[in-house]
C-alpha cells in the first residue's frame, strides 16, 4: 500500500543516488544512439568502443556500457540492473558501488579492446578493429551476480517462475552461455561476460575496501575460503585450478599487486563480512553444510569403532571416541551467523 501511495518523484527519490544516475544515463544514452542510427544511418564511434577508433575517444572504454543497441536488451538490463545495483549501493555505500561498477565495466573493454588488436595483428584482418562494436552491460550483470554469489550464496531464485537455482551457480551458467555464444562466431559483446566475470571476482576477492577494519589499516576484499576462486569450478579440476590460482596470487603478491592480508574471515580477522549479519550467516550456513557434508561422507567410507557409550560415534585423530553432533537447523546457523556479525 505505500508504493501505490507514494508519488513518482517519491519513488524516484527513494533511489539511492548512484543507481538513479546509472539507470537515467542507460536511457537517455540508448535513446540517443536509436535516434542517431534512424538519422544518419550508422553508429557513431564516440558512442560505442570501436577497437579501431576508440583511441581518439576513450570515454567509451566506459560510456558504451550505457548504451544499449536494441530495445529488447534495453528492457531486459532496465529490468536487472537497477534493482541489483540499488541492493549493493544500500550495502556498500555510493562510493563503493560507483568504482564497482567503473572497474568491471572499464578493466574487461580494455582486455576486449586489447584482444581484439592481438587478433588483428595475428591475422592482418580489419574486421577485428572496425567490425566489433562493443556496447551495452553484459559485463556488469554478470559483475553484480558475482557480487551476489558473495554476499547470499545459498539464496535460493526462481527464474521464470519454473526454474529453481541457487546465486551461486548462476554466474558460471552465464559464462557458460558466453563461451558458447563465441565459439559460435559471436566474440562481440559476449566475451566481456568472461572478462566481466574475472574482474568483478578479482576486485571482490581482493580490492573492495570494506566498512570494517583490520588492527591498523581498513580491510580490503574477501578472502575466506568459501569465497575462494576454485570454488567457480566442478570439482574434477580443482587441482589443477588451484597451482594455477596459487601461482597467479604468489606472483601478484611479490609484485604488491594486491593488498596484504593477514588474516581471513573463517580466523576472525573480520569483524563482519561485506553484507553484515545476513551475509555472514549465509557464509557459515554454507560452510556448517559443507562440514557435514564431508563427516558423512568420511564416516561412509571408512566406519567409526565401537563405544562403550551408546549412540553413533566417530575416531578422533588421538583414536578416542567422540560423539556426532547433530546437524544445526537452519534457523540455528542463522542465529549463530547473526551473532558472528555482530
Amino acid at each position: 500500500m505505500a508504493f501505490l501511495s507514494s508519488t513518482p518523484l517519491q519513488l524516484v527519490a527513494s533511489i539511492p543516488p548512484v543507481t538513479r544516475a546509472f539507470t537515467a544515463a542507460t536511457v537517455v544514452s540508448s535513446l540517443l544512439y536509436y535516434w542517431l542510427s534512424w538519422t544518419s544511418g550508422d553508429a557513431l564511434p564516440y558512442l560505442v568502443l570501436v577497437p579501431g577508433s576508440s583511441l581518439f575517444y576513450p570515454w567509451t572504454f566506459v560510456t558504451s556500457a550505457l548504451v544499449e543497441t536494441t530495445i529488447f536488451e534495453l528492457l531486459f538490463t532496465l529490468l536487472v540492473i537497477p534493482a541489483s545495483l540499488k541492493y549493493l549501493e544500500r550495502l556498500w555505500g555510493a562510493v563503493e558501488t560507483l568504482k564497482f561498477i567503473v572497474v568491471t565495466i572499464g578493466v574487461s573493454n580494455i582486455i576486449a579492446f586489447g584482444l581484439n588488436w592481438i587478433e588483428y595483428i595475428v591475422l592482418k584482418n580489419p574486421l577485428f578493429l572496425y567490425g566489433q562494436r562493443y556496447h551495452g552491460q553484459m559485463a556488469l550483470q554478470i559483475g553484480v551476480l558475482v557480487a551476489f554469489t558473495q554476499i547470499i550464496p545459498e539464496h535460493q531464485v526462481q527464474l521464470l517462475g519454473v526454474i529453481k537455482a541457487r546465486v551461486k551457480s548462476i554466474p558460471m551458467t552465464y559464462v557458460t552461455v558466453s563461451t558458447v555464444m563465441c565459439l559460435l562466431g559471436f566474440q562481440c559483446p559476449w566475451i566481456v561476460i568472461q572478462f566481466g566475470w574475472l574482474v568483478s571476482y578479482i576486485w571482490l576477492r581482493f580490492y573492495k575496501k570494506n566498512n570494517e577494519t583490520l588492527s591498523g589499516g581498513p580491510a580490503y576484499g574477501d578472502r575466506s575460503e568459501t569465497f575462494a576462486f576454485v570454488g567457480w569450478f566442478p570439482p574434477f579440476i580443482h587441482t589443477p585450478i588451484t597451482l594455477l590460482a596459487n601461482t597467479a596470487h604468489t606472483v601478484a603478491s611479490r609484485f604488491h599487486l594486491i593488498p596484504s592480508s593477514s588474516s581471513d574471515v573463517e580466523s576472525g580477522g573480520y569483524t563482519q563480512v561485506p553484507g553484515g549479519a545476513r551475509a555472514e550467516a549465509e557464509r557459515r550456513r554454507a560452510m556448517a553444510l559443507k562440514a557435514l557434508d564431508q563427516r558423512l561422507a568420511s564416516g561412509a567410507a571408512s566406519p567409526a569403532p565401537r563405544s562403550a557409550a551408546p549412540g553413533p560415534s566417530t575416531s578422533t585423530s588421538n583414536g578416542e571416541a567422540a560423539p556426532i553432533k547433530a546437524a544445526p537447523t537452519e534457523s540455528e546457523e542463522g542465529d549463530v551467523g547473526a551473532q558472528g556479525g555482530r
